[in-house]
């Protein structure tokens, strides 16, 4: 059955509201022009975000892309394309078998007040993700950590540790920290812990975690909390992994840890709910120069919004319905039962996973308005390519997508165009989970608000 099932059947109905749009105008331009540049990554000075101060009470701080100048860690060689699709590939898979036989039911429950954080693109698991640095322990050690919105328990690396990867922070030592505290066996956060999957029994009596990932990789060591600082704010015993041995190809790039956004007890959007609030939001950069943000505590006007959906099986991801796509304007004819399998929100998939038949019409009409451009070899996934060899500027079409409530969001040039390739792919068939991916989410603030269920997009935020 559909991993999202009586909401959607709800918003399906409900199609047809008043629609909002996502960019500063009600109607674009069905093309839009970019530099042929654009499209080749390039060593540029470093931008600072458009960060503006939050204004309920919460926190920002700075995100960056991993591999380019703001980045806070050494950087090591990006991997190609073609790695990394092949890369996002496995994630995507790993998602899809997570929710395998789930329904997803109505908007989840979830509390208030505003922290913002910087984030960074980086190399997370396999994928491109993002990095923010944060201080742990009393006197605070910075570590640089992904941000990753498909997982809860966050984890840095920890002394004494069997089997690490190379950091470029110093390695976080629990003993030169006075509030540092590990989780016992019998401590709620250990039950808890169990009962969400990722308790890993005990050491002595000491609790101990473990998160396995799509790619194979694992962490584990001992549940423990500690005090946590993001930007100016402090949130007092957070609770994280205190990581003593991985396996696998596990950030194998210089950072600390990961730094979970899930929607479970664990992560640390939950946790800082009723400090913050229960919304939270990011904007991911569309260039290695440039910088976004993540904000604990996020203000939630200004927004278009689409209703949020979750799963109690599978409370880690935030799901959406998709209704409609437009290409160059108009909107394509793709029957809405094409959609009802749902979405999921996810920062750590590059590329978004359509229903095929959607994906089909995305890229028969997008191939319609770029006929004046020889067709390319595929590139992994990426299967609607193009040959822009000698031109010094391309004119794509728009693509909007249209989710439930009549939200449609205007994609930036990054979003639609990736390497050559039209920025989409599609699932095996029409009743797969669909996933938003970090590509199309670039340039826009997306807001998480989990208390008033809605997932929301506001144009050009970094």
């Amino acid at each position: 059955m559909a991993p999202i099932s009586k909401l959607v059947l709800l918003l399906m109905c409900a199609y047809h509201t008043l629609v909002a749009q996502a960019g500063d105008d009600d109607l674009r331009s069905s093309y839009m022009v970019l530099s042929a540049g654009s499209l080749k990554s390039a060593t540029v000075n470093c931008t600072d975000p458009k960060v503006s101060a939050p204004s309920g009470g919460g926190v920002t701080v700075p995100l960056h892309h991993r591999h380019g100048p703001c980045s806070p860690v050494p950087s090591t060689k990006a991997p190609t394309l073609e790695e990394m699709l092949r890369r996002d590939q496995l994630r995507a898979d790993h998602i899809r078998r997570r929710f395998s036989g789930v329904k997803q039911g109505g908007a989840g429950d979830v509390e208030e007040s505003e922290v913002t954080v910087p984030t960074t693109l980086g190399l997370s698991l396999g994928t491109l993700q993002y990095v923010i640095t944060v201080g742990i322990g009393s006197p605070a050690v910075n570590q640089t950590m992904f941000i990753d919105t498909g997982s809860d328990v966050s984890w840095v690396q920890c002394k004494p540790c069997s089997r690490c990867h190379p950091q470029a922070d110093p390695l976080f030592d629990p003993s030169s920290s006075s509030t540092y505290s590990p989780f016992p066996c019998s401590s709620a956060a250990c039950a808890q812990l169990r009962q969400d999957g990722q308790g890993n029994g005990c050491s002595g009596s000491l609790c101990q975690y473990i998160v396995n990932y799509g790619d194979g990789s694992s962490t584990t060591g001992t549940y423990s909390s500690d005090t946590l600082a993001l930007g100016s704010s402090t949130v007092k015993n957070f609770q994280f992994g205190c990581s003593q041995s991985e396996s696998g190809n596990l950030l194998q790039d210089q950072t600390a840890g990961l730094m979970g956004l899930g929607g479970g007890a664990e992560s640390l959007a939950t946790q800082t709910a009723r400090t913050f609030s229960r919304a939270f939001s990011y904007c991911l950069p569309p260039t290695l120069g440039s910088s976004g943000f993540l904000t604990l505590g996020a203000a939630t006007s200004g927004f278009v919004k689409t209703p949020l959906l979750r799963s109690a099986q599978v409370p880690a991801y935030y799901g959406v319905l998709l209704q409609a796509i437009r290409v160059g304007g108009r909107q394509l004819n793709i029957p809405a039962s094409v959609f009802s399998a749902g979405s999921i929100m996810d920062s750590g998939t590059i590329i978004t996973r359509l229903p095929r038949t959607a994906y089909s019409a995305l890229s028969s009409a997008f191939k319609a308005g770029m006929k004046q451009y020889p067709p390319a070899q595929p590139m992994g996934i990426l299967d609607t390519c193009f040959d822009f060899t000698g031109q010094s500027s391309i004119r794509i079409p728009t693509v909007a997508l249209v989710f439930a409530g009549g939200a449609v969001v205007n994609l930036a040039a990054d979003g639609i165009i990736l390497g050559g390739c039209l920025a989409f792919a599609a699932n095996s068939d029409d009743t797969s989970l669909g996933i938003i991916g970090n590509v199309q989410q670039r340039t826009f603030e997306v807001l998480y608000d989990v208390g008033g269920h809605a997932i929301g997009f506001k144009a050009g935020a970094c």
